[in-house]
């Protein structure tokens, strides 16, 4: 086994100590959970939307974090958190709820699904506090920073790893960021961005890893070989001892990809793993491709690399490198399309587009960054709510005849991937109880791809059929308070196909 070695850095990294006074959470509505589309491996196996069709939140502490997936209906229902600020220990604390499982001095993403985590305005610092992703699947994490996690030293987070994932996890997207340490192991620091213990289908695209012992893993030990499915592209590995990545076992496409000043070693496939590695750049590295620190032989596929001031040590023992002149010696076909930057433009495509705060450029294949075509699309709506129990949850419902595959009871389940339609054009929904309920705001929610099918509408106390308020399109209703027992949505008119994703009623 390889010991730590102290990483000879210019100047450490300060640490930010900045504390929040209080977690603020600020609902609106978005149909769209991230910037741009999801690449490599993490589009197949139903592909990675993250929150696309939930709510979206504003957070600027850890604390607000974990209260805005506490908040949720269940923990699968679909939320886009926007960050903002400093995360830190002293603003990261847990929060209890049925829909979360989290805990204080790290980012927990337990136990959930469909969730993103974006940074916005100024940015997003998550500073010596790492993002664990444990039995979760369908998550997005783009534009943050996550800097300076230790495993030993005060204070500790997240194992000393950036970025983890661990434990059944499927479908992650993490895209734009940057990830640093000050050091190796012998100064406290582990990985930068790890996977272990069955974790698949993932994406690291546009990021930047750098002054770490350690890049990162895929599988903890030989005989963890569930892990696999793995795309790296478009990455700054930098003053990295190791480990860009380490995979044991599983498969791994790594592409356009810039290397520089790897201290030991790049990427180390071994246990079986296979490594198909295409159009990177390496400089100023040493045994940038290989089978390290084992004898158990790992396999990689290459093609159009530059290897540019790049030493190769003797095959010796456990020391097996590819160099000093790597040929392949297996074969790895993807299942997704994916275009290729030539070799030679990678250092500067990559330069202009990976981290965090580089405006989410992406390189179509032309050696030409690009703005990303996809953007956030806010739908033109009154702001919900800012707080409260949606009363709509575990209430009951029914309404006009339904069209085919759709339920009354999906507009009260918390589920923006769920919706009922009428059979028609226009037809009736309608939540109950069984006794009187205050109400005095509504929202009505439509499921991501059907915005704007909800023409004119009214809101009727269905005890009397008194018209409580009238209007057009889909968004937050105030009313004057009103007790009732059953209130109902009527859609007079609309464009296309109506669907109501959600129905949620609030007493104030």
């Amino acid at each position: 086994m390889r010991r730590a070695v102290v990483l000879r850095l210019g100047a450490a990294l300060a640490a930010a100590a900045t504390a929040a006074a209080a977690a603020v959470v600020l609902p609106m509505i978005q149909a769209s959970a991230a910037v741009g589309t999801v690449t490599g491996y993490a589009s197949a196996n139903g592909g990675t939307t993250g929150g696309a069709g939930g709510q979206t939140v504003r957070a600027t502490t850890g604390t607000a974090i974990h209260a805005a997936l506490c908040g949720r209906a269940s923990s699968s229902t679909p939320i886009t958190i926007e960050v903002e600020g400093t995360i830190n220990h002293g603003n990261t604390s847990k929060v209890s709820g049925g829909s979360c499982n989290t805990a204080a001095g790290v980012i927990e993403l337990k136990q959930i699904s469909n969730v993103t985590i974006i940074g916005v305005g100024n940015g997003a610092v998550f500073d010596q506090l790492g993002i664990h992703i444990r039995e979760a699947r369908n998550i997005i994490i783009q534009n943050v920073t996550v800097r300076n996690v230790k495993k030993s030293g005060s204070p500790t987070s997240n194992g000393g790893d950036a970025i983890g994932m661990e434990s059944g996890v499927r479908n992650v997207w993490v895209d734009h960021v940057t990830l640093e340490a000050s050091g190796g192991e012998s100064e406290g620091f582990d990985g930068l961005f790890d996977m272990k213990n069955d974790t698949q289908y993932v994406t690291l695209s546009y990021s930047t890893l750098r002054n770490s012992g350690r890049g990162g893993l895929i599988g903890s030990s030989e005989s963890d070989r569930s892990n696999g499915y793995v795309t790296f592209h478009h990455n700054l590995y930098q003053n990295i001892d190791s480990r860009t990545p380490l995979l044991r076992g599983g498969i791994a496409h790594i592409y356009n990809n810039h290397y520089a000043n790897l201290h030991e070693s790049g990427i180390n496939s071994r246990a079986g793993g296979r490594a198909k590695v295409d159009n990177n750049y390496f400089e100023d590295s040493k045994d940038v491709l290989g089978t390290f620190y084992t004898d158990e032989a790992g396999y990689w596929q290459v093609s159009g690399n530059i290897f540019d001031n790049v030493t190769w040590s003797s095959r010796s023992g456990d020391n097996n490198p590819a160099g000093p002149n790597p040929q392949s010696n297996t074969s790895v076909s993807v299942p997704y399309s994916y275009r290729l930057d030539g070799a030679n433009c990678v250092p500067d495509v990559v330069r202009q587009t990976a981290g965090a705060n580089k405006g989410l450029r992406v390189s179509d294949g032309s050696c030409t960054p690009q703005t990303p075509t996809t953007t956030p699309t806010v739908t033109p709506t009154v702001t919900p709510p800012p707080g409260g129990t949606n009363l709509s949850i575990g209430a009951g419902s029914d309404g006009s005849s339904k069209a085919s595959g759709t339920s009354y009871g999906n507009v009260r389940d918390g589920d923006m991937s769920t919706y009922w339609s009428p059979s028609g054009s226009t037809g009736d929904i309608s939540i109950k109880w069984g006794s009187a309920t205050t109400v005095s705001q509504v929202v009505i929610r439509e499921p991501s791809g059907s915005t704007g099918g909800i023409g004119s509408w009214q809101l009727l106390n269905a005890g009397n059929g008194a018209v409580l308020k009238s209007g057009s399109g889909a968004g937050a209703i105030t009313l004057t308070p009103v007790s009732l027992s059953k209130i109902t949505f009527r859609i007079t008119g609309s464009n296309g196909t109506p669907r109501v994703a959600e129905f949620e009623t609030y007493a104030g």
